[in-house]
């Protein structure tokens, strides 16, 4: 069907055709825009264009919208800055050396490869960037700035990321169309529809039979998003599909989610340019064209070209500008549209308990966490809603748990710890993990842990002191892979050589440690320092609860989940993926178990010199610490730049491989369903029936051979809905509608969180 037909006959939404849907901030109407910019299209240039459009608007939102192609003329227009270009690529090298995964990636094992991306050899990639800026290949900052964004991109490493200003300061961007992929019935193969359609099945009598989206700008509407969501920060080809798409988890995370998906410009999709419009062709044979959209995040007054953008905006100019917009920040802790009220609220929508109010599912308890905290402000709360929600559950005579992780991209490590030991007490959780060693990691080890031996190892008021015993690099912080102390610094470095590179000795979070508090952002983890007397057994048995993921977990979520997995036997049920019928993983996201921003690096290298011993002053003041002096790659970046420090290593396996590159199929695939989209019971209750109630439809292997027609779904069935909405169903529509403004700036930044 033709969205312009559902202008017309339903009413539900603003699209296509008329004003756009406000995705992200309001849009214009931009046909008058079109129209006013026709008059100066052959004498004025793209910069121009884009400051008269913006202050043109009568009604200018924080966040100003424009069509897509001016924009884009705009940026391409800023030429490039050679020198501040090479010198970037130099200072940001001892940052990428940090990377743990740096020589895997270049040769990762076979089935990585086979099933899940392909190899990259980063350091060769810069040099080629850096050839390539010697060469004068590139003509614009945005031909640099993405090169060498998709770069460190293309490793799909939600931890390891560079923006440059010319790729996200200036400019992201946006479709005004959502989009979800739903089978029919759960069994045939799902295809792509736009959501207004199946807000329409849902919420209104509407007169049409809702059509799958079969090309989108001519090519074949699968592969045009799959090949969209390779830009994404997952790794995992099936999470990063779902992630394409608008999704009831990632809506509840409010601007910490992905919002309304990839294709509309959420998450990683806001930093790539979806052409100037957008068309939909529809099984039916119908067409429709959007025009696309870019936000404009800085002041464009009295800009004219691209040399004065440039000037304003690049170069570690100074903002400090009255007129510069501000990102709207939505509210969050409401009950997010599709979900019901939690029996058990959590703070900021990161956590929430319920119940299934449906017959046949009076026993199961539902622990929903999109996100395992990355502000420090919501910590205690976050432990202590699992800590209420679980006791009542059990009393309430629930007696099985579904573990809800969709759209979770990390948090707070120690939080995952805490949730594994308040399901299991009296397992140890084992969590190896090991640093890349090279010389910086060496040095500032080297300084930390002379300093803190120098004082008792007690919970002190000094922060100087405590900040430091408290890291990585004091060799007291971490137990060894026995759980026995380290001896020294050299105890814990080593290092040692495997897969063609160096790395630490493995270690272990010493979660009695007394500093646990500063690196857990305020709790004690379940069963140690003073909460070492918690000697309940395990509210639920590992068989009565199962993890349930669209494949968005990531950092923290995957280290929970691999504690959940592997030491206690938990089912994982993985929803969604492309429309085919084979196996998915249900963790896609980073497996690496911590990520430092570059800033925190920098702290790191200054402050090893500065209390480094004073018969050794000379040798840190003289070391490689002195490269990150630096400030170019922050005033050149649009977001905290950040990589991963920590590889997670999977218990008595010796083979040195990161689980990161570890391929691991979920037990039970489900697709999502139409009802899915707009009702959270329906995945939960999906999941029940498949985990436990002997009538779930997971999906079985199938290939990759060619479709038959009859096992695709192509169009909706109609559903008949009372004429006129009660009042909680008409406020659910409204929900869903106010969705379509949420911002994607993700602004948690907890020790193991990866950005969407």
């Amino acid at each position: 069907m033709r969205l312009s037909a559902l202008l017309t006959v339903t009413g539900l939404l603003t699209l296509a055709t008329a004003t756009p849907v406000a995705m992200h901030a309001p849009l214009p109407n931009l046909q008058p825009l079109r129209t006013r910019q026709d008059n100066t299209t052959n004498t004025t240039a793209p910069c121009a264009q884009v400051s008269q459009a913006i202050y043109g608007q009568a009604d200018r939102p924080p966040t100003p919208t424009v069509p897509a192609k001016i924009a884009y003329e705009c940026i391409q227009s800023v030429p490039l800055n050679v020198t501040s270009a090479k010198l970037l690529l130099k200072d940001i090298r001892p940052y990428i050396e940090w990377q743990s995964t740096l020589t895997v990636l270049k040769n990762p094992p076979a089935e990585y490869v086979e099933k899940v991306q392909p190899a990259v050899d980063i350091i060769g990639g810069l040099e080629k960037i850096g050839a390539s800026v010697d060469s004068g290949q590139y003509k614009s900052e945005y031909e640099f700035g993405w090169a060498l964004y998709t770069l460190l991109q293309s490793a799909h490493d939600g931890h390891f990321t560079y923006v440059p200003d010319s790729v996200g300061t200036i400019f992201t961007w946006g479709r005004t169309v959502p989009l979800v992929s739903v089978s029919e019935d759960g069994k045939k193969l799902p295809s792509v529809f736009a959501f207004e359609d199946i807000l329409g099945t849902q919420f209104k009598n509407i007169s049409y039979t809702p059509s799958a989206i079969v090309k989108i700008d001519g090519k074949d509407a699968t592969e045009f998003l799959e090949a969209l969501s390779q830009y994404g920060s997952l790794q995992d080809r099936d999470a990063l599909y779902n992630n394409v798409f608008y999704e009831l988890a990632q809506v509840s995370l409010s601007n910490s989610g992905a919002a309304t998906g990839m294709f509309t410009g959420g998450g990683r999709g806001r930093w790539v340019y979806p052409g100037p419009t957008t068309t939909l062709t529809f099984a039916n044979g119908s067409s429709t064209t959007i025009e696309n959209y870019a936000r404009v995040l800085q002041n464009f007054r009295d800009i004219q070209t691209g040399e004065d953008l440039a000037a304003k905006w690049f170069y570690y100019a100074s903002t400090g500008d009255d007129d510069q917009p501000v990102n709207e920040d939505p509210s969050t802790g409401v009950t997010a549209p599709g979900y019901p009220n939690p029996v058990v609220p959590g703070p900021n929508n990161l956590i929430n308990g319920f119940y299934i109010d449906a017959p046949g599912y009076e026993n199961v308890a539902v622990l929903q966490v999109p996100n395992f905290v990355g502000d420090q402000s919501a910590e205690v709360d976050f432990q202590k809603t699992t800590k209420d929600f679980l006791p009542k559950a059990v009393a309430d005579g629930k007696t099985k748990l579904i573990i809800d992780l969709q759209a979770n991209g990390g948090g707070t490590i120690l939080q995952g710890y805490d949730m594994f030991k308040q399901l299991f007490p009296t397992l140890e959780p084992y969590g190896a993990n090991r640093f890349r060693a090279h010389e910086s990691v060496d040095l500032i080890g080297q300084s930390f842990s002379a300093f803190g031996s120098q004082f008792p190892r007690v919970d002190t008021k000094n922060q100087t002191i405590r900040s430091i015993q408290a890291t990585y690099f004091d060799y007291h912080s971490d137990t060894d892979v026995d759980g026995k102390p380290f001896t020294s610094w050299a105890d814990k470095y080593g290092p040692i050589e495997q897969l063609n590179d160096k790395y630490t000795n493995l270690a272990r979070w010493n979660l009695s440690d007394v500093h646990t508090v500063w690196n857990s952002g305020g709790i004690y983890v379940t069963g140690y320092g003073p909460l070492s007397n918690n000697t309940k057994t395990s509210p639920f048995k590992a068989e009565d609860i199962v993890i349930l993921t669209d494949g968005y977990c990531a950092s923290t979520c995957t280290i929970f989940s691999e504690l959940m997995k592997q030491q206690a036997g938990v089912k994982t049920i993985a929803m969604g993926g492309r429309s085919n019928k084979n196996p998915i993983q249900a963790i896609g996201g980073v497996k690496g178990t911590n990520n430092y921003q570059w800033g925190y690096i920098q702290s790191l290298a200054q402050q090893a010199k500065i209390i480094a011993p004073a018969d050794q002053k000379d040798k840190f003041n003289n070391s490689v610490l002195s490269a990150y002096a630096s400030d170019i790659p922050y005033q050149r970046a649009a977001s905290n730049p950040g990589v991963n420090v920590r590889d997670g290593l999977r218990q008595n396996d010796t083979s040195g491989i990161p689980l990161q590159f570890v391929y691991e199929e979920a037990d039970c695939r489900l697709y999502y369903t139409p009802e899915m989209t707009v009702d959270i019971t329906a995945v939960w209750k999906a999941a029940a029936n498949a985990q436990w109630g002997g009538k779930g439809n997971c999906v079985g292997g199938g290939g990759y051979g060619k479709r038959e027609a009859d096992e695709v779904t192509t169009s909706l069935k109609r559903r008949r809905v009372n004429r006129r909405m009660n009042a909680a169903v008409l406020k659910q529509f409204q929900a869903f509608e106010k969705s379509f403004s949420l911002e994607t700036e993700c602004k948690m930044n907890g020790d193991g969180f990866m950005r969407p």
